[in-house]
């Protein structure tokens, strides 16, 4: 009798370490699992640093050169037009603007839209939108957009149309900055 519960004892205990080895071998499957998804999701790529030019605006530039965007398909239509660092209006508007923070510009599709700007921490605030139409030099070539806010000290924002007089200043500004651009580019010719 005495034998026979050792050997009932001795098959319980192996029964018992077999459980906790398959407890313990799914747990090392788990870590070996976690190891390897997580190893494999490096990269070993280098980038030669002689390709890849670190100013964003050299590369934005040197890509915009290489590809044009044409709108409207490709026929030579009037509605035709192509953005590029070409486009004396682009570049008049960014200059013109760059004492706003921008928040949406979208070079393929003609848009410029700023951020919410205030001087000194002033409670109104203006966003200026624009729209190209067309990339010659004219005033219908643009579409001006600009809303004011005006936050009170509660938190309460109340956003407001600017009259047309605003964004026809701004409009003007921008054909001025584009003819002086254009005048400077055919002096250097």
């Amino acid at each position: 009798m005495k034998q026979k519960n050792e050997i009932q004892n001795f098959f319980f205990n192996l029964k018992e370490i077999l459980v906790l080895f398959k407890e313990a071998s799914f747990f090392f499957y788990i870590i070996l699992f976690i190891f390897f998804g997580v190893t494999n999701c490096t990269s070993n790529k280098q980038v030669d640093s002689e390709k890849f030019e670190p100013n964003a605006y050299e590369r934005a530039r040197e890509f915009a050169d290489k590809n044009p965007v044409t709108i409207f398909g490709g026929s030579n239509k009037s509605t035709n037009f192509v953005f590029g660092t070409s486009n004396i209006l682009w570049r008049a508007s960014l200059k013109t603007l760059d004492f706003v923070p921008l928040s949406n510009v979208d070079y393929s599709g003609g848009v410029i839209i700023t951020d919410w700007y205030s001087v000194l921490e002033n409670k109104e605030q203006i966003k200026i939108q624009i729209h190209f139409l067309s990339n010659e030099l004219r005033s219908d070539s643009l579409v001006i957009k600009s809303h004011k806010r005006t936050c009170e000290s509660n938190g309460l924002c109340k956003n407001l149309t600017i009259s047309e007089n605003f964004n026809r200043e701004i409009k003007e500004s921008i054909l001025n900055t584009a003819r002086l651009i254009k005048i400077e580019e055919s002096k250097k010719k």
